[in-house]
């Protein structure tokens, strides 16, 4: 495939380096190359299968409805835009492309979804519950994506709202933390990402599955596809 990554930061960078690692011939375009959506012209998109977003919160809805307007398929990896969910997903089922999202790319984390997902029964037990996130002093957002998509999946499956807390501390790469507690013990579930190499993997991996797809998909309703 010929993919267009965005974004050179440290995720952007590794999903370059997996994706050519994969054998996909590899683009890439940061905030100069990209100005005023430069990179994202029908004719610079031409030839390519499709792009893979880790920018930033105010630059990532420009670089969607330009991947729209030209019918080309996006991996959003970029976090910080769900008050914008609602608009972009009506533009992406208005389009003839497809449009893949994620809070967070990783296999482990989707698998921690589940584990959540079946322990929110604590708060029907008289357990109260909280959500603690950790993440680098350069992540733009907060709380992070990944700590927004377990309170929604607490949410449903419980009724329950949780606050949610966090931190932001030197290099941390990410650490999500889920306490029930109760008067009588208190269960502590956690995912701690040692790298960003599986968001990377996970976020080419969805840009191998795009080509063809039409509509608005979320990673955590198909990485079992992969």
């Amino acid at each position: 495939m010929k993919l267009l990554i965005l974004g050179r930061g440290k995720t952007g960078s590794l999903v370059a380096e997996v994706a050519r690692a994969r054998n996909h011939e590899v683009q890439v375009a940061g905030a100069v190359e990209n100005a005023q959506g430069a990179a994202l012209t029908k004719e610079n998109l031409a030839n390519i299968d499709a792009i893979i977003d880790f920018t930033s919160p105010h630059a990532v809805i420009g670089n969607i409805e330009a991947c729209l307007r030209a019918n080309k398929p996006i991996v959003v990896g970029t976090t910080g835009w769900l008050a914008e969910m609602t608009r972009v997903r009506s533009l992406v089922e208005k389009s003839d492309t497809a449009l893949l999202h994620g809070a967070n790319y990783s296999i482990g984390v989707n698998l921690f979804y589940d584990v959540i997902r079946n322990a929110a029964s604590a708060l029907k037990h008289h357990y109260s519950g909280q959500i603690f996130e950790r993440h680098h002093v350069h992540k733009k957002d907060a709380p992070s994506g990944t700590a927004m998509a377990l309170r929604s999946i607490v949410r449903e499956a419980s009724g329950t709202e949780l606050e949610i807390t966090s931190f932001r501390e030197g290099e941390v790469v990410g650490m999500h933390e889920l306490v029930f507690d109760s008067p009588h013990d208190t269960i502590y579930l956690c995912h701690d990402s040692k790298s960003r190499r599986g968001f990377a993997e996970g976020a080419v991996r969805a840009a191998e599955w795009l080509p063809g797809k039409k509509g608005f998909f979320d990673f955590k309703n198909i990485w079992r596809e992969l």
